[in-house]
């Protein structure tokens, strides 16, 4: 194990995607057991082969779609005449957009990409600082990582054999409740900033009906997701499909704004995406058995355990390690890797998995937005062409709000579990 430990830091000092850090870390144990070699073609293989993995492609086309296909657009006008009359509301509309694109793409680096392209220009233009607007728009994907249907929680709940019907019911409060952190901590900044409204007028009825039935199509998105999933209609992968095949539909003959050249863009991105999730998924399944067979789950339920038997403690500690960790890791490595083990601390303790899978979610999305290898980060400035120090400055009042919601989310676990005890 020594060995891997060493083979694993050299690899990620010299900059390779951990999910190759992974498989050279797994090759250099195996390489030492000759006999055992042929099994990381096998588990690889085997690691992949699961039908509810198929919902990651299908989630990560409809995102795309969305994106691309005009429904952005949509849901940013409907956006603006609910919130663009508060202080500061360019940054306030951009973490509602985020509201509604979180529960169609799944993933923080794409929610973050459409607001630095789309959002922050605008910002800029009204006086905003690039800093700022960069950080709004990397702060507000945080929700779409924990709004149902996210990527993580799928593989979360693939790793863990916990129902993702479950998770994805217990990330809807949390969704919200990060909402409103972000928007309170966008009012405080803008206020201290002295950052006007987007618009003079609140909206009036009338107006707000009429861009609402503007983005009506993109707002019924979330809405079968959910009966979808409460109802029985789908499983998961099913959704993923309809959600897929209902977005494309949407930007091709309703919202006309997927062209042929768009649509193959589309699926050539979504192809991109999906290869990498899914190969940090099978290195991750072979890391995962050379930690079975050195017995770490064991060692570090022990370990834990040991610091205390009280399981706000143990999960105060856990937050404390996964919140440094993710400074150096990418989120999605971080889930793949610890989530089983995590998993049995917690049935120890007497967790409830679907908690400690939302918690542990948004825990790793907010070291996304953390250097030095926050991928959230480094998808906006490197749009943005803001530096990552202007970044960092800008974001310490929003780091500070959402580890008070990650910390709210720890120690009432209603707040996630409540939806799927009363739904499942």
């Amino acid at each position: 194990m020594t060995v891997v430990a060493i083979v694993f830091v050299l690899l990620l000092l010299l900059g390779l995607p951990v999910g190759f850090v992974m498989l050279g870390a797994s090759m250099a144990y195996f390489t030492l057991n000759p006999m055992m070699t042929s099994l990381v073609a096998q588990r690889m293989s085997s690691g992949l082969e699961s039908f509810p993995l198929l919902a990651i492609p299908l989630f990560v086309v409809a995102g795309a779609a969305m994106a691309r296909g005009g429904i952005a657009d949509r849901l940013y006008s409907f956006c603006e005449t609910l919130v663009g009359h508060w202080r500061g509301g360019l940054a306030q509309i951009a973490v509602l957009n985020s509201v509604f694109m979180g529960a169609m793409s799944g993933s923080a680096n794409a929610d973050a990409a459409i607001d630095a392209r789309t959002v922050v220009p605008v910002m800029r233009t009204r006086g905003y600082s690039n800093a700022y607007g960069s950080v709004v728009s990397a702060a507000s994907s945080m929700i779409a990582p924990v709004m149902p249907p996210s990527i993580a929680l799928i593989v979360y709940g693939l790793l863990t054999n916990t129902s993702i019907g479950r998770l994805f019911m217990g990330g809807v409060i949390p969704a919200f409740i990060i909402a409103i952190a972000l928007m309170l901590t966008v009012r405080w900044t803008a206020k201290r900033m002295n950052l006007a409204p987007a618009r003079e007028k609140r909206a009036g009825p009338k107006e707000i009906l009429s861009n609402g039935r503007a983005a009506l199509w993109a707002l019924a998105m979330p809405v079968l997701l959910l009966l979808g999933l409460r109802s029985g209609w789908f499983t998961p992968t099913e959704l993923g499909a309809v959600a897929a095949v209902y977005a494309f539909l949407v930007g091709v003959f309703v919202y006309r704004g997927l062209t042929f050249g768009e649509t193959m863009a589309l699926f050539s991105e979504s192809a991109a995406t999906t290869a990498g999730v899914l190969f940090i998924v099978a290195s991750a399944s072979v890391f995962s058995l050379i930690l079975s067979l050195e017995q770490v789950p064991q060692q570090l339920v022990t370990a834990l355990m040991s610091i205390s038997d009280n399981k706000y403690v143990v999960l105060f500690v856990i937050n404390i390690a996964l919140l440094l960790l993710g400074t150096v890791f990418e989120g999605l490595a971080i889930i793949v890797i610890l989530g089983p083990l995590l998993l049995q601390v917690a049935q120890t303790l007497g967790v409830d998995p679907v908690h400690l899978g939302v918690v542990l979610v948004f825990n790793t999305t907010i070291g996304s937005l953390t250097p030095p290898v926050g991928t959230v980060m480094f998808t906006v400035c490197s749009i943005t062409r803001c530096s990552v120090e202007d970044f960092t400055k800008a974001f310490l009042p929003f780091l500070a709000a959402s580890v008070a919601v990650l910390l709210l989310l720890t120690y009432v676990p209603a707040l996630v579990t409540f939806l799927p005890n009363l739904l499942f």
